[in-house]
């Protein structure tokens, strides 16, 4: 049976770049592996879950949402049951789901309100993983598992946008480009140095890659790239930090 797997290669770096930082952040535990794998599982539930609202080839949508839903339940429940309070962090990404849900059912999906809300969604997860430690969330957590990602996510939104639905918009491109050296300067000026560097590659490809006949699969491969880079850095700066 060929699996259902989601299409949006971004994605699984969201998936995956928040969460271990939160790990990292709030130090490891075995029980990061059920709640990573059921995080896993759970992504690729929605995936299908999403598509039901588009009320098209509904038996097939539903199969596979129990297929992976099922098994993510079961995993996550392990670490639920050593830290209970940790399924706040679910609720904290319903709404997300939600609007990720309307736009799906006015087959918006490239909207950038849908995107923004998946973000935020994916990065709640870096706040789960460190509170499992912990069983609080602390203000560097926030900074740096949350808010590096999303404000990261957001400008690798701004600069795909612009090099291929967007990439005849001027406008576009220069809120693109402001937006990254925003990012840059903003965490400079605040004094986490390191955390700026993270995003001066991103600036880089921002300006440089503007106008280049790249391909959609070369514009990903660049990202993984880029978003490797980025946790690198960040790892660095929390680990730096504690």
């Amino acid at each position: 049976m060929k699996l259902f797997i989601p299409k949006q290669h971004g994605a699984w770096a969201m998936l995956i770049i928040p969460f271990w930082l939160g790990v990292i952040d709030g130090g490891f535990l075995w029980l990061h592996l059920p709640l990573f794998i059921g995080w896993l599982l759970l992504y690729l539930a929605t995936y299908p879950m999403l598509l039901l609202f588009k009320k098209k080839k509904i038996p097939f949508y539903t199969k596979w949402t129990l297929i992976y839903m099922i098994p993510a339940l079961i995993l996550l429940l392990i670490p639920f049951l050593e830290r209970p309070a940790i399924i706040s962090f679910g609720f904290l990404m319903l709404p997300f789901f939600i609007i990720n849900a309307y736009y799906t059912s006015k087959n918006q999906d490239r909207a950038f309100m849908n995107d923004l809300s998946a973000i935020f969604a994916f990065c709640i997860a870096g706040l789960a993983s460190s509170y499992l430690v912990r069983g609080v969330v602390t203000p560097e957590t926030i900074l740096f598992s949350f808010l590096a990602s999303v404000v990261f996510f957001i400008g690798c939104t701004f600069y795909v946008k612009s090099m291929i639905r967007e990439r005849n918009n001027i406008n576009f491109k220069l809120f693109s480009w402001a937006y990254h050296v925003l990012l840059v300067i903003t965490w400079a000026a605040s004094g986490f140095w390191i955390a700026a560097l993270a995003y001066i590659p991103s600036l880089l490809r921002a300006i440089l890659f503007y106008g280049k006949n790249l391909s959609a699969k070369q514009v990903g491969i660049y990202e993984i790239i880029n978003s490797a880079i980025f946790f690198i850095i960040i790892a660095i700066q929390i680990v730096l930090l504690k």
